[in-house]
């Protein structure tokens, strides 16, 4: 597999995840797991992370995540190999994969809401390049356990990644999904 494909491949389910917060107020029932991650605590008057983060979005974000990984196992189950992982329950260790990247992701999403939080940017305002990164910092971090690939993979990996949340955050501003293009 070219080191383009293996990439965007591999990174998939954090990808997923990282979307899946938007689509989880949509799904009937779990729209009520309304809770937000901090509770409405505050540090210093500012909540911790902000009405944005709730436990649907990170539940649902790492099930995606999780079904992601297993999903790509069934369609390629030979990617485990390409990520030079040995396991004797390969739909197991890319399930698992899948959720870690998932809920690296969104934890990833979390941490940068903290720090916006602290230099007082608004929700839901821009605060570049750290929103296009966080959750690829994230779920790298957290693959760790699983997969480590080499420093030129890891790189490529951030710039194909953060070039792909750039795009499709254009392409939601164009379809007026949101309020701005980055």
């Amino acid at each position: 597999m070219n080191e383009l494909l293996l990439v965007v491949w591999f990174f998939l389910p954090a990808g997923i995840a990282n979307a899946s917060p938007t689509w989880a107020n949509k799904i009937p029932g779990i729209n009520k797991l309304n809770t937000p991650l901090d509770f409405g605590k505050s540090i210093n008057d500012r909540r911790i992370f902000g009405d944005n983060k709730r436990w649907r979005g990170l539940i649902i974000g790492v099930l995606f995540g999780a079904l992601t990984g297993y999903l790509q196992f069934l369609i390629f189950p030979t990617f485990i190999n390409e990520l030079g992982i040995t396991s004797s329950r390969p739909a197991l260790t890319m399930t698992l994969l899948g959720g870690l990247l998932g809920l690296g992701a969104l934890l990833g999403d979390a941490v940068e809401s903290f720090f916006k939080r602290r230099s007082r940017v608004k929700p839901g305002d821009s605060w570049f390049p750290f929103d296009q990164i966080d959750y690829i910092i994230g779920g790298i971090a957290l693959s760790l356990p699983i997969v480590v690939l080499d420093i030129k993979t890891y790189l490529l990996l951030l710039i194909v990644w953060f070039s792909i949340h750039l795009i499709a955050g254009y392409i939601g501003f164009m379809l007026k999904l949101k309020d701005k293009p980055i």
